[in-house]
């Protein structure tokens, strides 16, 4: 990518308040005019306008994003993002898709795990949930006072998960991020 025009974003970004963001919005919509399928330009439009509360547009930068080759951490972050935002739009099954397909490329990613967990328990899975979260926490804190009962906390995280029925876990397959 153009290094002048990941400084520009960085700058946008830099100077952003988050309790406004109008002006980044504006700032951003030139980019997004100038590079119309560049990956990174558009997840950051997509983050700016979910950030304004306007969520349904932002779906549509975080898919666009997707779809134009977002990698790396962008798009770890844009999985992430684009998840949440389902969920905050009731959109639990393909937040739940995207989480699954996420986890599936980024497994060691604790934050998507963190806010995979909040799909579960907005679905109603709680025992997903709270599983979720203590394999998390078994698998990447590390407490002296802890780590001698990780194999058990392991086995109660399986334990819960393993009460929520099994038909309402995603398949990664069924996520469709070009929209």
């Amino acid at each position: 990518m153009n290094v002048a025009l990941n400084d520009e974003l960085d700058r946008i970004f830099e100077a952003r308040d988050r309790n406004n963001m109008a002006p980044t919005i504006a700032a951003l919509l030139p980019l997004r005019e100038e590079h119309p399928h560049n990956p990174r330009v558009l997840y950051e439009v997509g983050g700016a306008y979910d950030t304004a509360g306007e969520e349904a547009i932002a779906l549509e930068f975080y898919e666009q994003a997707m779809s134009e080759g977002l990698v790396g951490d962008l798009r770890r972050r844009c999985y992430l993002q684009y998840g949440s935002t389902l969920r905050n739009l009731d959109r639990l099954d393909k937040s739940m898709a995207v989480f699954a397909t996420a986890r599936l490329e980024f497994p060691d990613s604790v934050a998507l795990g963190v806010f995979e967990s909040l799909t579960f328990h907005a679905a109603g899975n709680t025992n997903t949930s709270l599983g979720c979260l203590l394999k998390l926490l078994a698998d990447h804190v590390h407490a002296e006072d802890l780590d001698r009962y990780k194999p058990a906390i392991r086995g109660n995280a399986e334990y819960l998960i393993s009460l929520d029925t099994p038909s309402t876990k995603a398949n990664p397959s069924d996520v469709d991020l070009d929209g």
